[in-house]
Order: structure tokens, then sequence, then C-alpha cells
């Protein structure tokens, strides 16, 4: 039987890597004629095996190692050029994949940072989709802010560092300048002409499948109704659930024997991200906050301070202190978490969601803190600790501020912690299930990329 067959090019970092792999599986599982072929780019520096998928219907393909220098090139920059070195892989790459006569390319399903692709696309004269991992919100923002700067000459630099607000029509709240993401005011390191550039490209694609679901940003998807923009397919949340194995194991048996101590909703979980970092005087802060609180916690401390462990004013038997690595997913789906400490990256809130975790927000990069805002303020669903903090604006959160913040979090009666709850059993019992709109959404994705196959590619069936 001929396959229909889709090419994904996720950006490097196991977050994208990860829902793509989701996305794909759905995808194969929901239409057997649909093939799945994921071109997997990976940093020098990564050490990290590649990605595997137990579906036949499923390759994963690591392209050959490109090195580019980096030299002063801001992050964002830096990505965009590494995914341009790999464009001869990728065609290289497709020419070989379509050899077979019982393949027919259907289109390409592209990551955000990863639009130079699109033009790879247009050689094999099939179309682009987008997969974008954050959320419907964040999709909506970038589209009004490319609008207002190239067609009415917003200049970006007038929300930096100002209480400014902006009305955006994504969100339901005015965004506070405060929050946009930095790359936004990086004009000097070419940060904020690359956010542009890849917006403005997201117009020539077909369609958006988007790591979200109708219940929870309801207003989002109302507000792209009507417009011009390219189909947005709500078909989240797209997860990886399976709790890893391997060298890590014996830590998280360490890990979820404490927990197993513990009792219901009892700890709370503090964890950053891969880049979750922090100074000495931070650790401190958050180590007395802990503290004061009298919560029983578990924290996954990324960079430990140069001298060691670091020591708490008081040792006290219901603490649990972690350095490094945690294994996030199996400690949310522990009953013992009662709240979970995160940076908003928008795959933990996705994770929290769908374990019924409240959260307390301490956004650190990215999109995290217009991630925090639509949360706490559009919302409701989670608690603040701050929704402003930058990792490099060297601000330091106290330890005054954090014992509220916790307090707050695992108080049992608190709105936040209800709404998520609700927000929980919808995805439960509405969203992912047959019918369900995500499933709907999803369906509807499919058929719209089969009628979009070139008729090149028809006839040749």
């Amino acid at each position: 039987m001929e396959q229909t067959e889709l090419v994904f090019i996720p950006s490097p970092g196991i977050g994208h890597l990860a829902a793509t792999v989701e996305i794909a599986k759905l995808l194969t599982q929901r239409d057997r004629r649909v093939s799945v072929t994921v071109f997997i780019m990976k940093f020098p520096f990564e050490s990290n095996g590649g990605m595997t998928s137990d579906s036949d219907s499923i390759r994963c393909v690591t392209l050959p190692s490109v090195e580019i220098s980096s030299g002063q090139m801001s992050p964002g920059v830096f990505l965009t050029e590494f995914v341009k070195a790999h464009i001869p892989l990728v065609r290289d790459a497709v020419h070989e994949l379509t050899r077979s006569n019982s393949v027919r390319l259907a289109g390409f399903v592209i990551d955000m940072f990863c639009t130079p692709m699109i033009d790879v696309a247009d050689e094999f004269g099939v179309p682009s989709y987008l997969f974008f991992t954050s959320s419907a919100a964040f999709l909506g923002f970038m589209f009004h802010l490319q609008f207002l700067h190239d067609y009415k000459g917003l200049d970006f630099n007038e929300f930096k560092d100002s209480d400014a607000v902006l009305e955006v029509p994504s969100y339901v709240n005015s965004v506070p300048g405060k929050v946009f993401p930095s790359v936004m005011f990086d004009k000097e390191g070419g940060g904020t002409e690359m956010l542009l550039h890849h917006t403005r490209r997201f117009e020539q694609v077909k369609g958006i499948m988007v790591n979200t679901f109708v219940e929870l940003e309801s207003h989002v998807i109302q507000s792209f109704s009507g417009c011009k923009a390219r189909s947005v397919y709500p078909v989240g949340p797209l997860l990886n659930i399976q709790v890893g194995s391997g060298g890590a194991q014996q830590d998280a048996n360490a890990i979820m024997s404490w927990l197993d101590d513990q009792p219901p909703s009892s700890v709370v979980f503090l964890c950053f991200g891969s880049m979750g970092s922090f100074g000495v005087d931070q650790i401190k802060e958050i180590a007395h906050g802990l503290e004061h609180s009298g919560q029983r916690f578990l924290w996954s401390l990324r960079q430990p301070p140069q001298k060691g462990r670091m020591g708490f004013p008081s040792d006290y038997a219901n603490v649990k202190e972690v350095i490094g690595w945690a294994p996030q997913v199996a400690v949310l789906a522990h009953p013992a978490i009662g709240g979970f400490v995160s940076h908003c990256g928008w795959n933990s809130i996705l994770e929290s969601i769908w374990y019924g975790v409240p959260i307390a927000t301490w956004p650190m990069y990215a999109e995290q803190q217009i991630n925090a805002f639509q949360m706490v303020k559009d919302l409701g669903l989670v608690v603040e600790i701050k929704i402003d903090y930058n990792k490099d604006s060297g601000y330091i959160v106290s330890a005054r501020e954090i014992e509220n913040g916790l307090k707050n979090l695992m108080n049992m009666n608190n709105e936040a912690r209800v709404k998520m709850k609700e927000m929980q059993k919808q995805v439960e019992q509405t969203v992912m299930i047959d019918g369900g709109s995500s499933y709907f959404s999803l369906g509807q994705f499919i058929e719209d990329m089969i009628a979009n196959i070139p008729c090149k590619q028809q006839s040749e069936t």
C-alpha cells in the first residue's frame, strides 16, 4: 500500500523533539495511510543519543553533524544559521526518501525556528505546515507584534524595562512590556529581526498545529477565527509521559522512594528547566524561603554553588534536596506532590495540567514570562511568585516573596488549585477522547493535509 509521507523537522533540543514524536505517533495511529520521517538536527555539544519510536510508521533519522562558528551571534540567530546549514542534508535525505514508488510525499512539518526548510519543501513541490510547540496565545502575540512592526511602525524598545502595556487579541488582558521575550529587544544582536523573519514566513505555511487545546485557550482560538491567518489546529496536549530509564534511573528510584514516604499533596517540587541555574545569593534566598514556609520540598538544583552543597539554616526531617537532574514527569505524577515551582516552559505547564498539580510561577528566559502572565492574569490557573523574572537581570527574589508564594501555592483552598483540578478533568474527559476537541482538530488536519497534496503527487498514485 502506498504511504502518505510527512517529513517533520523539529528544532534541536529534547523539548521540541519529544513533542514532535508525540504528534507523529497520533497522526500515524489515527490514519494508517500516514507515515512520518523525523529529521533530527543535533548541536555539536549535545551528548544525548538519538530519538527512537516504537512505531513502524515513524522513522527518526539523525542528520550528519554540522559545525558553524557562533562568533558574536545571539542564540536565536545562531539557531537560524544552524538550521540553514542543514538544508543540503535535508534535501539529499528527502531525495533518498522519495526514490521509492511506494511513498507519496505530502508535505513538510517544520518547527517555529526551522522556516528556512520551507524553501526545501517548495523545491519538492509540496506544502509546508508549522508545528508550534508553545501556546496559541504566544503564536497570536508573534503575529500581532510582527503586524504592528511592519505596518504600523511599532518600535519594540518602547516597551523595554517599561510598565507600558499593549493590547494583543490573543490575550484577555493588556500585556505589559516587562513580560515580552527579551529577544524582541535584541536589535543590535539580530534577535529582533530573526523573530520577525520567522513570523513573516509563518504566512507561507498551509496550516499550523499547536500544542494546546481549545478548553485551555478558548479565547485565543476564537481570536484566530475570521482572520486571514492560516488554519490553526489545536492538537494538544502532546506529552511524553513515559518514565525514562538508563543511568539516571538509580537516582530516580531514590527520589521516588522518598516521595513514597510523604503524605499526599504535601511536597513542593522546584524545577527550573535545563537552563534554570542560579547564583549563590539567589540560592540562599530560596533556601531561607523554603525553610520559613515550613513545606516539604523536592528541589532540582541544576547548578550547585562552587563550594558544593548548599547548607540550610537548620535541619528538619521533611526536607529532601536534589542536586542536579530530577525525573520531572514521574515526580509530577506522584500523589505526594502538592505544588510545582516552575519556570513556565510550555511543556512543563501542560504536564502540570495533565497531572492536576498547581504551579507557582518563576520564569527564566525565552517566552516563559509571557506564559506566566497568561496563566496568572488571563486564566487564573497558577499562583504568582514572579511573572517578570529574567535570569540575566541580576534581580534577586527575596526569601519573603518565595515564602509567601509557597504558602499560597500549598493552600488547599486557593482558587488556582481548584481551577487546575477542573482543567485536569476536562483534559481527561473531553479533550483527547474520540470526539473530543483535539481529536476532532487532528482529524481536520489530516483531511486538509490529504486534500492539499499536489495534483502531480495525486496522479502518480
